[in-house]
């Protein structure tokens, strides 16, 4: 989730990897920094490496204002998670199309466990107030999406709506045929 420290600034046209920045989400093939609860298993998940920086930290320059969407895909797994080791709290995935696949389980659960069916709801959620400018980052998403506050989302809009979430997590500029991949493999 972004923090209150990343939403203030504007967003760049330009992604972090065309600015030359390789952000954490990056790094995890996790472009929406979806967060690990402990004791959670997931399939593929490798054997956990401890981390580097000690169990549950950050590592250095590491944002820790993030909400934990991953309790709320229940007991599930998340298939192409890799370890447990120096992502920190984030999980790692063994790909982006997996990161990015973990995020449409995670909108998937939201609508059919908490009714959670527009961007106001979804971000709320996803980056409550108490961590986030989550008012802040919910216009960001209307802009980057088109898509009203208030207005229903289907599943058909979700790709849209994880590409414009990546951009404002992660600075990932992702193209059409990389959120399709991961759509395609949410929906198999």
């Amino acid at each position: 989730m972004a923090t209150q420290s990343n939403l203030k600034q504007e967003y760049s046209p330009k992604g972090g990897a065309e600015r030359g920045l390789i952000t954490l989400g990056m790094r995890n093939n996790n472009p929406l920094n979806i967060r690990r609860v402990k004791g959670q298993k997931w399939k593929g998940e490798a054997f956990p490496q401890p981390s580097p920086v000690g169990e549950g930290a950050l590592p250095q320059g590491g944002s820790g204002n993030v909400s934990s969407p991953l309790g709320e895909v229940g007991r599930g797994a998340i298939l192409g998670e890799v370890g447990r080791g120096a992502a920190g709290p984030f999980v790692q995935f063994t790909s982006l199309t997996y990161g990015l696949r973990a995020a449409f389980c995670i909108l998937r659960t939201y609508r059919n466990k908490h009714h959670a069916v527009c961007i106001e709801d979804i971000i709320t959620r996803w980056a409550p107030p108490t961590e986030n400018d989550t008012h802040k980052y919910i216009l960001d998403v209307c802009k980057l999406t088109g898509f009203g506050g208030k207005e229903r989302l289907t599943e058909k809009d979700w790709p849209q709506l994880v590409k414009a979430m990546a951009r404002i997590e992660s600075g990932m500029n992702l193209t059409e045929k990389q959120i399709q991949q991961a759509f395609q493999l949410y929906k198999q």
